[in-house]
């Protein structure tokens, strides 16, 4: 990562010697966490994170004050629509047959933002110098031949529809609550810190004891995320019920 903190520092160095909004490229949870621990030392050039909507989890930085430079600049973000030809002899897609599409045009991850599957369609955001690209050369999902638009916000698809969940816990410790929620063991539990694949509100968990506390969202790599919503009461015998919100 170290790659990747050089680019932040200059970016946001240019944008405060030039007086200018600098971007950065599409930045994943892992790249997320890097900033985070050096957010401290850009705070000179007033970075802002967005994704495109207050959900996006791949998130741009735009480094610049709208304060100091007396305008705003939009993040160059466009959202793309893309949709079977032929709806009834389409193929079902899941987010990897989305991406892996994309990255057989030699697409570099940094262009695409987040990717949210509906009913045989799917949106996604990308960098606005990519959009026009992406529409004239995606036209193949699988088997299914696709068309692809570009339009102002995504519509909501499954992926916005959360489950709402309950669960009964000894504790509001952050690897028993995994534990609950995905059916999982404390041992699988465990293995998912040990390989770095649990995030809250965008930085790597490395505590797997810390107490989860109520708005929290709680990013697992395979699994999906969850946004904490607090106790939903107490047993007799000391349990907590826990209420969540499933995203899949």
């Amino acid at each position: 990562m170290i790659q990747l903190q050089k680019r932040l520092k200059d970016l946001a160095e240019k944008s405060y010697r030039q007086n200018i909004y600098t971007f950065s490229t599409f930045l994943g949870l892992a790249e997320l966490d890097t900033y985070y621990r050096m957010e401290k030392e850009l705070l000179f050039s007033h970075p802002a994170l967005f994704g495109g909507d207050e959900r996006a989890e791949r998130k741009m930085i735009r480094f610049g004050s709208p304060e100091e430079f007396g305008y705003t600049e939009e993040y160059p973000i466009s959202c793309i629509h893309i949709k079977p030809l032929l709806a009834k002899f389409s193929d079902d897609f899941s987010h990897r047959d989305f991406l892996g599409a994309l990255m057989n045009l030699g697409m570099e991850r940094g262009c695409i933002g987040d990717i949210r599957v509906g009913e045989r369609e799917g949106y996604l955001y990308c960098l606005t110098s990519m959009a026009a690209f992406i529409c004239e050369n995606l036209t193949q999902i699988k088997h299914t031949h696709v068309s692809c638009q570009i339009v102002e916000e995504m519509a909501r698809t499954k992926a916005d529809e959360p489950e709402i969940k309950e669960v009964l816990t000894s504790s509001l410790r952050l690897d028993a609550c995994l534990s609950k929620l995905y059916q999982i063991s404390r041992n699988e539990s465990l293995a998912l810190f040990q390989s770095a694949r649990v995030y809250v509100d965008g930085r790597l968990a490395e505590n797997n004891s810390r107490i989860l506390k109520p708005g929290e969202t709680v990013s697992v790599r395979g699994y999906g995320k969850f946004v904490f919503l607090g106790i939903k009461y107490e047993t007799k015998k000391g349990k907590l019920c826990l209420e969540a919100e499933l995203y899949r």
